[in-house]
């Protein structure tokens, strides 16, 4: 299983090495977060992410994220963790997603994953401007798109 996760490993960092992003994780960080506690208490599965590429990077830019910080993944790295840093990673991975599915020129998935971002109920009050701008940003690339 190591070696399949390293392989769709390798696949993500050429990705995100065409974003201008440096990925420095292993299997295993990736194995151990996703065994982690979340607020929302939803468990994506690992084979889920291995079988969606935009999962995959999101999960993989986060992990990175965490341990760019001098972080060591473990299972309540997100729950012990003030919340202001766990979106600040988040929305981090998240551009990282929403920047390939654009350059795949997949704009429902962008779409879709803009919306479910603004129904977040577990947002911190605090990061909400910051959100938004990120947010905002993202909806008028898709804007210019559309009338192109």
């Amino acid at each position: 299983m190591l070696e399949e996760i390293e392989s769709k490993i390798e696949k993500a960092r050429r990705i995100l090495e065409s974003l201008n992003y440096h990925l420095d994780i292993s299997a295993q960080d990736l194995v151990d977060y996703m065994s982690t506690d979340t607020y929302t208490e939803d468990k994506v599965k690992l084979r889920e992410v291995l079988e969606n590429e935009y999962f995959l990077i999101h999960e993989l830019v986060e992990i990175n994220e965490w341990k760019k910080r001098g972080f060591k993944i473990h299972r309540r790295i997100i729950v012990d963790s003030p919340r202001t840093l766990v979106y600040t990673i988040h929305y981090i991975a998240l551009e990282k997603e929403i920047e390939y599915a654009l350059q795949r020129g997949d704009y429902a998935w962008a779409k879709e994953r803009i919306r479910s971002q603004l129904e977040d109920p577990y947002m911190p009050e605090e990061f909400k401007p910051q959100a938004k701008l990120i947010l905002e940003k993202f909806i008028k690339i898709l804007e210019s798109k559309e009338k192109s």
